[in-house]
């Protein structure tokens, strides 16, 4: 497989990328919901939220570079004898992801500076805070980054619901060329 894309199929980064998003996309939305249930004793209560806030900001980085990449890239040529109205609502389905992965980057670190302290990756860097304390702010992101989590979680379903039906219904090869096997 090419590391880059060709008019037929993705390349390996791509592929990689579209991957290593979507298992930390839907990790931290388990993790974010059980985490909410801890109390202070619980064993996880302190670590949970450092895990879930490193892979988060990791997230935002893969994001600006898989952006990076597809607008630097040619992309795969849409599969012929698909309808226009599949490739309208493909084409919106993924400005939704994109603009919901954004709402939680920007949301979830709205709630973890809202004490007025930086976010701490795995110990290796800090990401600071830019904004003064503001509990108000954390409560209102907080809900934000909830409902944001939900819809994405909804809209990665039909995004994969979809890539299955091309798959298995229409026996098209939308769903290897996300494969590299095209």
């Amino acid at each position: 497989m090419a590391l880059k894309n060709t008019t037929e199929q993705y390349g390996g980064v791509s592929i990689t990328l579209h991957w290593l998003m979507a298992l930390a996309i839907i990790a931290l939305y388990f993790m974010g919901d059980y985490m909410v249930e801890l109390t202070y004793y619980d064993k996880l209560y302190h670590t949970l939220p450092h895990i879930h806030k490193s892979i988060g900001i990791l997230v935002g980085l893969t994001l600006v570079l898989r952006l990076a990449w597809l607008y630097s890239h040619p992309r795969p040529a849409e599969l012929p004898n698909t309808p226009d109205w599949q490739h309208l609502l493909a084409r919106l389905g993924h400005i939704g992801l994109y603009l919901l992965i954004i709402a939680l980057i920007i949301s979830g670190y709205l709630i973890s500076t809202a004490k007025g302290k930086g976010i701490e990756v795995f110990n290796w860097f800090e990401i600071p805070a830019l904004l003064a304390e503001s509990p108000e702010r954390g409560e209102i992101a907080g809900k934000i980054h909830e409902y944001a989590a939900t819809l994405l979680m909804l809209l990665v379903l039909v995004h994969a619901g979809a890539a299955f039906l091309h798959h298995f219904y229409w026996k098209d090869s939308t769903l290897k060329r996300m494969l590299g096997r095209a």
